[in-house]
């Protein structure tokens, strides 16, 4: 059964305000190498088969905002 990965984030252009308050904080904790912190969500997806247009079609329409999100997925054959 193929397990799927999808991650989205948002694009590099726009603003990530939780990446920046996660980015704060490690460096308040004394991280200082941090230099930046892009958050995002992962969605795993367990499949009977994968098919690749059928998961980017599920990405588009629903999993991620295209227009101010990018995606990837991996897949676990």
């Amino acid at each position: 059964m193929p397990s799927v990965r999808v991650f989205v984030t948002l694009k590099p252009s726009l603003l990530d305000s939780a990446g920046r308050t996660v980015a704060d904080a490690l460096q308040k904790l004394g991280f200082d190498e941090v230099q930046g912190v892009r958050m995002g969500k992962l969605i795993v997806l367990n499949l009977d088969r994968f098919e690749e247009s059928q998961v980017r079609s599920m990405c588009e329409k629903l999993l991620a905002n295209p227009v101010i999100e990018d995606y990837r997925f991996e897949v676990d054959e």
